[in-house]
C-alpha cells in the first residue's frame, strides 16, 4: 500500500515522501495514529504545503544549530575530578558530567547529545564534540583537573 508519510520516520523517509508498506502496517498503525495519509492526488496536493513549510523549519533550525554552534565554539569548561598517581581519574568523565557542566554555563543538552567515544579516565585537555542537530556538531574545550 502507498501512503505519505506525515513525519520523519528512521527507516521510511522524511516528511511528505512517498512510499510502500505492508498493507496492516498502513491500516494498524501509520493511518490510526496520523502519521501517514493514503496516496491520494488530494493528499499529495495538500503535502506539498507541509513540506514546503517542514523546509523552512528545517532550515531555521539549521541556523539556529549553526549560531549555537558559533557560541559553543568559545566555552571552556572546567571538571574536578579525584586521580590517583600517573594522572589516572579515580572513576570517569561521562556524557551526563560533561551535559551537568554545560547546564552550569546555561547551555541545556541531552548527555546523548555529547559524543564520547569512551568515558574520559586520565586529566588532561580534550575536544568534546556537541551534536546539535544531524548537520551540525559543535567543539567545546575541556579540562579535566585534579581535585
Amino acid at each position: 500500500m502507498k501512503i505519505i508519510l506525515m513525519e520523519d520516520h528512521p527507516r521510511l523517509g522524511k516528511t511528505g515522501s512517498v512510499v510502500e508498506v505492508a498493507a496492516g502496517y498502513a491500516r494498524n498503525y501509520m493511518l490510526p495514529r496520523g502519521k501517514a495519509l493514503p496516496d491520494t492526488e488530494h493528499n499529495r496536493r495538500l503535502m506539498e504545503g507541509v513540506k514546503r513549510k517542514h523546509l523552512a523549519e528545517e532550515a531555521r533550525r539549521h541556523e539556529a544549530a549553526l549560531e549555537l554552534a558559533a557560541k559553543l565554539s568559545g566555552v571552556s569548561l572546567t571538571i574536578t575530578m579525584a586521580a590517583g598517581e600517573e594522572d589516572k581519574l579515580f572513576g570517569s568523565v561521562t556524557s551526563g558530567d560533561i551535559a551537568g557542566a554545560l547546564a552550569a554555563e546555561n547551555y541545556e543538552f541531552d548527555r546523548k547529545q555529547v559524543v564520547l567515544e569512551e568515558p574520559i579516565k586520565k586529566l588532561g585537555i580534550f575536544t568534546v564534540p556537541v551534536k546539535l542537530s544531524p548537520e551540525v556538531t559543535a567543539e567545546v574545550k575541556l579540562w579535566v583537573v585534579k581535585e
